[in-house]
């Protein structure tokens, strides 16, 4: 694969008011899990667990952000992004949930926000980036009602007390994952796999969502708000009626289960008949909740999900097919920037959707330090080709609004641990030493040649 155009010639694809930003979680960088007042997320239960990530790797350094936090934001500006889309750690704020404030957990927010305006980079803000207070397990977590009740006090105090200094704020990031991942497949927190429990998740998150958006809107009505999601591409193994009709039925799974209840108010119909637990957690009026108007909505993609037709197994009787191109990143998913046209060109097609940023997009790639410089070729010529598919889509008409890298640096990747690496920036975890990569450059070049 050939790197492709300079970032000069890719820059000049993009319209001059194009946003270019780079994002991160909060449990995936932050560390500092017990300091000032924080307690426990189900992730810091879960990856405490013998067995449940790679290496027996846990959050509770990470990236030490918390206490790094002047040196990130300088290295934000040496990269020179415009945005920076970061999650806010519930836990943190809210040690238990709901309850007693934790001034000094909002104090390291408030000095994020400060750092970024002082230095004209715009604030993104996600209030779920999957770290639920386990305090709330205790009674169900996500598959209990009263968690999107609490969920939306703890959006209108984050919005209330941190709302002025951002720019955009979003309810959920890739509900898809802490639904399905974590109650349905249990490879991520809280570790289910119970279908029963995934329905009843995946309808109190949707209602999260959508009481969240009318608890932000009731404090700030100005503040532009909306939805992070992770649609998947679904590509028909081959072109029979068999697989087209397994692609629409995990279409309707993977992601009518979240479009549909946003923004149509209504589930899929075939979800509902063949997930009969959801049916059971709908309660009147809900989907008129959920189904609140956007300003936004966020896409994060990194590969295509390839089906074939699997009659025997459970809903969506869909199973995986082979991956079609050869290239792969570290993680092994295979490299398809045509997946991202397609998915876009998909959900508008199905939906009517507002604009949308590109929000997480990024590859696993390994390259380790050597001689004081990290040659990810390979990211590069990632973010190349998949740079050129957004500027394909703005090109053909699609309200693509911005394009945030994942990520600034290297972090805790969930069950992997810190075995992939999918940063801009190199973070050696013993020494916490920070070591811009090939990549970061190509990114900080491309950035220059679009504000030229």
């Amino acid at each position: 694969m050939a790197i492709g155009p300079s970032p000069k010639a890719l820059a000049a694809r993009f319209p001059a008011d194009f946003l270019f930003g780079t994002a991160t979680a909060s449990f995936q960088i932050e560390g500092a899990a017990q300091a000032d007042g924080r307690k426990a997320s189900i992730w810091d239960a879960f990856s405490h667990m013998p067995g449940r990530v790679k290496g027996g790797d846990t959050g509770d350094v990470a990236c030490d952000h918390y206490h790094k936090l002047e040196a990130d934001l300088d290295l934000m500006t040496e990269l020179g992004v415009a945005a920076y889309r970061f999650s806010i750690a519930w836990p943190r704020i809210l040690p238990d949930g709901a309850g007693a404030v934790n001034e000094t957990g909002i104090g390291f927010y408030d000095r994020l926000l400060d750092g970024l305006q002082s230095r004209g980079v715009k604030a993104f803000a996600t209030l779920y980036h999957w770290d639920l207070p386990l305090a709330l397990m205790g009674r169900g977590g996500w598959t209990d009602r009263d968690t999107a009740r609490i969920f939306a006090d703890y959006a209108s105090l984050v919005t209330a007390r941190l709302g002025d200094r951002l720019d955009t704020i979003v309810t959920f990031n890739e509900p898809w994952c802490s639904v399905y991942m974590g109650h349905l497949m249990g490879v991520h927190a809280p570790g289910e796999r119970s279908i029963e429990a995934a329905m009843a998740a995946l309808h109190v998150t949707n209602l999260a969502h959508g009481l969240g958006v009318q608890a932000i809107r009731s404090e700030r009505p100005e503040l532009s708000v909306g939805l992070v999601l992770n649609p998947m591409s679904v590509l028909p193994a081959s072109d029979s009626a068999a697989d087209r009709g397994a692609a629409e039925r995990a279409n309707d799974f993977h992601n009518g289960a979240f479009f549909g209840p946003v923004f149509e108010g209504a589930y899929p119909s075939a979800l509902l008949d063949g997930c009969p637990d959801l049916s059971r957690n709908i309660q009147p009026c809900d989907l008129e909740v959920i189904n609140q108007p956007l300003d936004f909505w966020g896409l994060n993609y990194y590969t295509p999900m390839r089906v074939k037709d699997d009659p025997s197994s459970p809903f969506p009787h869909a199973g995986s097919a082979p991956p079609v191109q050869p290239e792969k990143t570290d993680i092994g998913w295979e490299i398809e920037p045509a997946g991202l046209s397609h998915v876009v060109k998909y959900l508008y097609g199905r939906y009517q959707l507002p604009e949308f940023f590109i929000t997480e997009n990024g590859a696993a790639d390994n390259t380790e330090v050597e001689n004081g410089a990290v040659s990810d070729v390979m990211r590069v010529e990632y973010l190349t080709s998949h740079l050129g598919v957004a500027a394909d889509l703005i090109a053909e008409g699609y309200p693509l609004k911005g394009y945030f890298a994942w990520s600034l640096m290297d972090n805790f990747e969930w069950a992997e641990g810190y075995s992939m690496r999918f940063g801009l920036i190199h973070v050696d975890y013993e020494t916490q030493v920070r070591t811009i990569k090939q990549s970061g450059h190509w990114y900080t070049s491309l950035l220059a040649a679009h504000a030229a």
